[in-house]
């Protein structure tokens, strides 16, 4: 009996596959009696390679099997999206234990009723990728943005494909790409009889100091798909990024009931794994080292979630960090780098060029008779972080001892050094080889001949914090308003359209900085100095501070050590890639490659 029930039930399953494939296949075929302007109709089992992975049209497939098998041929590495999955929770039964169904929406742009928006763009302009330099430049947005990347030759490639538009934005005054977005014409891709189109990977350079990047690279993308008559525009959006939601549904665009399922692989892992306990709460350093942690399969504990603590474990053994400083950066090590005084000795008996500098007290004329000999000077507390109390240009005897009082807030010895002009450098060292290498530039406003420049500091620093998670933000303080004096300003004043001015002197990513990777072309005796310098502290992971005349110019002067470099940073150099190596030589890709005697 109980065999006979067993049989009548499977018979019943597969009869109603039978009835959906069936439905589903008048359904396709309706589509494709209606397209007329494709005599050829829909493609069946469309997919289009867009270099990060395949988008797969699930309303184009016979049924869940077939669509399961597409997703199963996902490549190394790389994100497959099967979108318009019109029944989520059939595909995940055919394989729940290899897909999921992403948590995010659909949004739609009807087409034919959007209209363009008056707000020209100020300080940039949008255009077709046309060059392998703009290709190079989109990947290095998609990894500042944990974005998988493409390579940069896929791009040059594709840039005739008509089905793939390829959009980014130029800063009009330095030529540098700072945001970038892919649309997807459906009708080319695979003669879809509903005349549709898609908005993928829209990006902006977290660095970038212009407003409404984001918005005028998808209003472009818009106008050009109405253009060639299509329908609508659609895009996929995790549900909790609210700041994304709100630019489109202030554009227009309306959630429609329709579903993405993707492959449980690691790059997707966040999405559909159980996530660490007080993970959210770890600030983006230490998050990036605990992705990259778990990616490689070593075990992760949370130890202290608010101050950046976790313990890593693989192997038999266990290392407790805090962000990027480990258990394999000594006591001494750490009391030299948090000493600027003591720092500066050490590594000048090494041979590095260091500034001048002398130690503040109650001596004024020593004083005056240092900053006479010196011109410009900068004063810093002799322990401190993150850029607190620098002052950095200091001219007058009256700046310099407002200066030195800011500073004895953080520590009650000050330094006071001869300024080097220049950029501000930072070398990134892991096991005493440069891992990564960036010009970090102080922050910067540009008027729009209509707001104050209090309005415009403030709408800058909530742009770097919303791209920093929170780290970067622009104080409006006593060195600001110094600042903003030297060019004439003042915080009330309207800043006319087009001018750019300095607002802080410090280069500190912590106080609204930008930050920009010169790995490929720093000088190698500037490498050699940073390798030098970490190797007279003996610490196995730290980041040197130089002033330089240019990345490739060999010219120096040494400023400090830090030894709890941001690795976050560095993107797209593999800083939490090499501080795991470094952790654990054997775990990832070095074991496989160990197991396979290609080490």
């Amino acid at each position: 009996m109980a065999g006979n029930k067993t049989s009548e039930r499977a018979q019943r399953i597969r009869s109603d596959k039978a009835v959906a494939h069936r439905l589903k296949r008048k359904r396709f075929e309706s589509l494709r009696q209606t397209a007329s302007m494709h005599e050829e109709g829909p493609t069946l089992s469309a997919c289009i390679d867009c270099g990060w992975g395949r988008l797969i049209f699930a309303q184009t497939f016979d049924d869940a099997g077939e669509l399961v098998s597409a997703l199963r041929e996902e490549a190394p590495e790389h994100r497959d999206i099967a979108v318009y999955v019109a029944d989520p929770h059939v595909l995940l039964a055919e394989a729940p234990q290899e897909i999921f169904l992403d948590p995010s929406h659909t949004y739609r742009l009807d087409l034919s009723t959007y209209r363009s928006g008056r707000r020209q763009p100020r300080g940039f302009s949008v255009r077709r990728l046309t060059s392998e330099a703009d290709a190079r430049a989109v990947n290095r947005i998609y990894a500042a943005r944990n974005m998988v990347p493409v390579r940069p030759d896929f791009f040059w490639s594709n840039r005739d494909n008509r089905a793939i538009t390829y959009l980014v934005a130029e800063d009009e005054a330095t030529g540098e790409v700072i945001g970038t977005v892919t649309g997807i014409d459906h009708v080319r891709a695979f003669a879809d009889p509903e005349q549709g189109s898609s908005l993928w990977c829209l990006a902006v350079d977290p660095q970038a100091r212009h407003a409404g990047i984001g918005e005028t690279l998808v209003r472009r993308l818009g106008e050009h798909f109405k253009a060639r008559g299509a329908a609508f525009m659609d895009l996929s959006v995790l549900h909790d990024n609210a700041q994304a939601i709100a630019l489109y549904e202030k554009l227009g665009f309306r959630r429609i009931p329709a579903f993405c399922v993707k492959r449980k692989n690691s790059i997707n892992e966040r999405l559909f794994a159980r996530p660490l306990e007080a993970y959210d709460a770890l600030n983006p350093y230490a998050r990036l080292i605990v992705d990259e942690a778990r990616r490689r399969g070593v075990h992760v504990e949370i130890t202290d979630a608010e101050g950046g603590f976790f313990r890593l474990s693989n192997g038999g053994r266990s290392v407790h960090c805090r962000e990027s400083l480990s258990e394999l950066t000594s006591g001494v090590a750490m009391s030299i780098c948090d000493d600027k005084a003591v720092t500066r000795r050490v590594v000048e008996r090494a041979g590095l060029t260091v500034p001048e500098q002398m130690t503040a007290g109650d001596d004024d004329a020593a004083l005056a008779a240092f900053l006479e000999k010196h011109a410009r000077v900068v004063v810093k507390p002799a322990r401190g972080e993150q850029g607190r109390a620098v002052a950095v240009g200091l001219s007058t005897l009256s700046e310099i001892k407002s200066a030195i009082a800011a500073a004895r807030e953080v520590c009650d010895r000050v330094l006071i050094e001869a300024c080097f002009e220049g950029e501000d450098l930072r070398l990134v060292v892991i096991d005493f080889k440069l891992v990564a290498a960036a010009i970090r530039r102080p922050p910067h406003v540009v008027g729009d001949g209509r707001s104050s420049v209090r309005q415009l500091i403030e709408t800058l620093s909530r742009r770097r914090a919303a791209a920093t998670g929170g780290e970067s933000r622009i104080p409006i303080d006593a060195e600001t308003e110094r600042c903003l004096q030297l060019s004439g300003l003042t915080l009330e004043d309207v800043l006319e359209e087009g001018r750019d001015v300095v607002v802080r002197k410090a280069a500190n990513l912590h106080t609204g900085g930008s930050i920009h990777d010169v790995t490929a072309i720093v000088h190698p005796r500037l490498v050699e100095a940073a390798v030098k310098a970490a190797r007279a502290i003996d610490i196995p992971v730290v980041g040197i501070d130089f002033m330089v005349r240019s990345p490739t110019d060999p010219d120096y002067v040494f400023i400090e050590a830090n030894e709890r470099p941001g690795l976050a940073n560095h993107e797209p150099q593999p800083t939490a890639g090499r501080f795991l190596d470094l952790l654990f030589p054997l775990s990832g890709h070095r074991a496989a490659r160990n197991a396979l005697g290609k080490m």
